[in-house]
């Protein structure tokens, strides 16, 4: 039996389902025999799960972000290495961030449900989490579509019933989504002793959570700084003013680790169940090997065998597939010789991350960099740290070792500009966030580095560029027409090349 906003979501999925419903709708479409109500404990451990694995799931990450920042590259199938991108994944991220899904509850709709669930019982514990959630969510679906329903979908009132939500800009949701996070943390800040159960990303940890909301909001913060500068040193500035909590070991990753047994396993490796189409790309392979990156034989497997198809390989070659082939077995060789993704990303019980350590740092050092007023300290210092935290996250912790890698001149931090400085955090940052796909996106369009090959887009969907956005779902260009063509009057044609506000091209 579906529930109510599962049912709202097949039905006419741009209805958001948060809070909306027509009157009568729920006694003709009621089982007497399931209940229509779930404890807010089940409820967020369904909501976290869903989170990551949404995330981590092929429409915006396997097919989506991986491919456009050339972490991974396709070795069949190869449309969305093409920007080929389908519609039909348009509209899975769009209704599953929302609304979830019949068959992956979850989504936006869940939260605001514990938002209210947490304000009926005056746990400021638990309107923390969900408004932190929310805003990830929100933060995900602006940075992957551009201009979004926000104001909208945030009625927690079942009477409210809007079916053609309008958009809000992304300034709008940037400064509503920055603000509500430092509303959660203000409610952390009490120090409730109220518990949040049901939460398997940090065990009802309050303290992780409040590291978590002031590390979110210092990367989007940062986000909008080349195009609304002083909102971004104010925020910038109040979180790193020393008084507030940030993540200081890879113990704080905001992540959820997948139990490894069906249901609960990776999507990743519930795509390889069925699927073998996906290899590193050549980009990162390059990237790596050129730095005799320790990382290299954990985000990838060694060639099975070599470019003639002999079997096995026993050279230990890291064979990258170049992104945008339209037949990467006739341009490259066989299957057996392209490495596979490593086995740390793709075993059942991999873990979903949605922010680290390592990026806290690298934020950090973009800041002092920047030399934003009321941050201190070294920028290097920010950056080494941070490319220690990166390596340590995957059990590379021999000083010795990480030292000599930090020494090389193509990791070096480069100070004599802040170009120079952005080049040097922009690549390191790409590298520490393999596997996150939409991030590794969004902060390769923001700082522009490192520079990448493109891939060939057919029939010239990205102008011979790198896509930086999606299209919006055609559920939206037909039932929420009106509201649909004012936000593409003001952001720009509805096309994968058309930059979001944030996204200045320097």
């Amino acid at each position: 039996m579906l529930s109510k906003y599962n049912k709202i979501a097949l039905m006419l999925p741009l209805a958001l389902g948060l809070g909306a419903c027509e009157k009568g709708f729920d006694e003709l479409n009621t089982n007497p025999n399931n209940p229509l109500t779930v404890s807010p404990e089940t409820l967020l451990t369904g909501a976290e799960t869903a989170t990551a694995f949404r995330l981590f799931d092929v429409p915006v990450n396997m097919d989506g972000g991986l491919l456009i920042a050339q972490h991974w590259a396709k070795s069949q199938y190869t449309t969305e290495d093409r920007y080929g991108f389908r519609a039909t994944s348009y509209q899975s991220i769009w209704d599953g961030f929302y609304t979830g899904t019949a068959a992956l509850p979850g989504g936006l709709k869940d939260f605001n449900e514990l938002l209210r669930i947490g304000k009926e019982t005056n746990n400021p514990n638990m309107q923390a989490v969900a408004m932190i959630m929310r805003s990830y969510y929100f933060s995900v679906l602006t940075d992957v579509f551009g201009e979004i329903p926000y104001t909208d979908a945030l009625k927690l009132s079942n009477e409210v019933n809007i079916i053609t939500p309008k958009y809000d800009t992304q300034e709008t949701v940037y400064t509503g989504i920055l603000a509500e996070l430092k509303q959660a943390t203000a409610l952390l800040k009490t120090k409730s002793p109220l518990p949040v159960g049901g939460d398997v990303m940090y065990g009802g940890n309050m303290t992780r959570w409040e590291k978590f909301s002031n590390s979110l909001r210092l990367r989007l913060a940062m986000r909008i700084y080349d195009v609304k500068p002083d909102l971004s040193r104010t925020e910038v500035a109040d979180v790193l003013n020393g008084t507030n909590l940030l993540m200081t070991s890879n113990a704080d990753n905001a992540q959820i680790v997948f139990l490894g047994a069906q249901p609960n396993t990776n999507p990743i490796f519930e795509n390889r169940l069925t699927r073998d189409d996906h290899r590193i790309s050549q980009s990162m392979t390059s990237v790596l090997s050129r730095r005799n990156d320790p990382r290299l034989p954990i985000y990838a497997n060694p060639a099975e065998c070599g470019a003639g198809g002999t079997a096995p390989d026993s050279t230990g070659l890291y064979r990258g597939v170049k992104n945008g082939l339209a037949n990467p077995v006739n341009s490259r060789g066989p299957l057996c010789s392209m490495s596979k993704v490593g086995d740390y990303f793709t075993r059942p019980d991999a873990p979903g991350v949605l922010m680290t350590y390592a990026e806290v740092l690298f934020f950090t050092a973009e800041a002092r960099a920047r030399q934003i007023p009321g941050v201190t300290g070294s920028a290097e210092e920010a950056y080494n740290n941070a490319i220690r935290a990166s390596m340590a996250q995957y059990g590379i912790v021999d000083a010795t070792a990480v030292d000599a890698y930090l020494a090389q001149p193509l990791v070096k931090y480069n100070s004599t500009s802040l170009e120079a400085q952005k080049q040097s955090i922009g690549t390191q940052k790409w590298i520490a966030l393999y596997g996150q796909g939409v991030e590794a996106w969004s902060e390769l369009r923001r700082l522009d580095y490192p520079f990448l090959s493109l891939a060939a887009a057919p029939q010239g969907a990205a102008g011979g560029k790198l896509p930086v956005r999606f299209a919006y779902p055609a559920n939206e260009q037909s039932l929420n027409q009106e509201n649909y063509k004012v936000a593409v009057g003001r952001q720009g044609a509805d096309v994968i090349r058309t930059r979001l506000w944030w996204d200045v091209k320097n």
